[in-house]
Parts: structure tokens; C-alpha cells; sequence
């Protein structure tokens, strides 16, 4: 009887996260379809159309520039903590304490410091690039903690046999280790790129929120995210904010949607 009400309860639960993630999915859908129109995908932003075009292609631009940054450093320093340190040294804790700090700091708070940093010390203006670079000091977190995990699931078996056949550390870990470790790390290069495709409040101090398309370094790059928030916040186009909440919603379950096919084709060929 234990049994059956323990896994009635797991049931239950996940079934009501299921019907939550269902009905939220339906209530953005039906409001956002009747929304739809062919000028909420203009090449240029009026007061009229609301074009949510240069928003959408500024985000891609603010997502590749963002993991252009954060992606090698926290790849790279999960492959030193998993293959260069002790799980126990003092480096190994201090990086670990440090990401933990990260991960915890309100993104409110990271749009300050790089508005302060970034933006005024630095003299990089609300820009692309402070937008970045301040989205890699939020991502950076969580590509290293999961990179780490990925890289810790590797069979040690597959170390020695590329040590034992004469291969070197760093040919082992770049030809042996990482491959292996793909699906795991691609998986937090999703979630980080859910996260850069949702922030507004840290971008809004930092990238700006120009309407135009950027189409440089330097600019002001308003994105989804920022652009769906202005529209609710000036209260006047609230079907065209609900359109672009469904154009959102339905990037971020494609790009799960291709992570999820990318990761089983690389297992099939690993196992193949």
C-alpha cells in the first residue's frame, strides 16, 4: 500500500507540472494566434506595426555574441576543475563557491554592475556588447556546472584506453573526452541560450532598447524579451504582446525540440 500511494503521489505530481506547462502553453496560444499579422514581421519598426522582426534577429545576434563569450570559458574551465584538479582542492572549492554566487545573484543586480562596468567605465555605451558580456557573467554559471557534470560522466575507461595507446592529455581530452561529453554539454548550452532568450531586465540597463536592426558592435539591441516587456508596459498594443509571447514561447521549445535531436543523434553514433 506504501508503494502504490508513494507512486500515486509521483504521479499526481507530475501530471499536475504537465497540466501547468499545458495550460500555460494553450492560454499564450489562444491569445497570441488571433494576434498574428503579416506586419508584426516588417523588416522595420513603427509606431504603428510594432514590428517584433528586428527584435527577433537582434536576440539571435545577442545569443550567438553571448555563448561566443561564455561557451569556451565555461567549457574550458569545466574540463580544469574535472581533469586538472582534485574534487576536493582549494581551487576546485573557491570556483565552485564562486559559481554557486553567481548563480544566486538576481539578474536585476547583474544589469546594475554592467551598467556601472560595462557600459560607463568601460565606455562600451548600452550596447550589443555590454549586453553580452554582461549575459556571459549569467550563463557563465551554468555551462561550467553543467560541462562539469557531463565531463564527470565520462567513463574513466575511455581516459586510459587513449592514454594507453600513446595519445597525450590534451589529445585524449579534446579527441576522447569532450566528444563523449557532447550531449551533455549541449544540453546546458540549451538551457543557457533559454535564458539568454528570456532576460529583459538585465538587458534593458545594458543592450537598450533601441527599435532598429542592429547591424554593429556598438549599438543598442533591444531583444524579445525586452521588446514584449515594453509593449505590456506602455499598456497600448496587448494583442501584439501576446503574439510576440507566442513567437517566443515557440523559439524556445524549437530550439529544445533540435538540442533533443542533435543529443540523440551524437548518442546513436557514440553507441553506433
Amino acid at each position: 500500500f506504501a508503494t502504490l500511494l508513494q507512486r500515486g503521489l509521483i504521479y499526481g505530481a507530475a501530471l499536475v507540472v504537465a497540466g501547468f506547462l499545458f495550460y500555460l502553453i494553450a492560454f499564450i496560444f489562444v491569445n497570441g494566434f488571433p494576434a498574428l499579422r503579416a506586419d508584426l514581421f516588417s523588416l522595420v519598426y513603427t509606431s504603428e506595426n510594432v514590428s517584433m522582426l528586428p527584435a527577433l534577429v537582434n536576440t539571435g545576434s545577442m545569443i550567438l555574441l553571448t555563448l561566443v563569450i561564455a561557451l569556451p570559458l565555461g567549457v574550458l574551465g569545466a574540463v580544469y576543475l574535472t581533469e586538472y584538479t582534485r574534487p576536493k582542492s582549494r581551487a576546485a572549492s573557491l570556483i565552485a563557491a564562486a559559481a554557486e554566487v553567481l548563480s544566486s545573484v538576481p539578474s536585476i543586480v547583474f544589469g546594475l554592475f554592467g551598467s556601472l562596468f560595462f557600459v560607463r567605465f568601460l565606455e562600451l555605451g548600452m550596447s550589443l556588447i555590454s549586453g553580452a558580456l554582461t549575459m556571459a557573467l549569467i550563463v557563465l554559471p551554468l555551462i561550467l556546472r553543467t560541462s562539469q557534470q557531463a565531463l564527470s560522466e565520462v567513463p574513466q575507461s575511455l581516459r586510459e584506453g587513449s592514454l594507453a595507446l600513446g595519445a597525450g592529455r590534451l589529445h585524449t581530452i579534446f579527441k576522447v573526452v569532450l566528444p563523449a561529453a557532447f550531449p551533455g554539454i549541449l544540453s546546458g548550452t540549451i538551457l543557457a541560450i533559454g535564458r539568454i532568450t528570456g532576460e529583459s531586465a538585465a538587458l534593458i540597463f545594458t543592450a537598450g532598447t533601441a527599435v532598429t536592426l542592429v547591424t554593429g558592435l556598438d549599438q543598442s539591441a533591444r531583444t524579445l524579451a525586452v521588446h514584449m516587456y515594453s509593449l505590456a508596459s506602455e499598456g497600448l498594443h496587448i494583442p501584439q504582446t501576446w503574439a510576440t509571447a507566442l513567437v517566443l514561447l515557440v523559439a524556445v521549445l524549437c530550439l529544445n525540440a533540435l538540442s533533443a535531436l542533435i543529443r540523440r543523434f551524437m548518442e546513436r553514433r557514440q553507441h553506433g
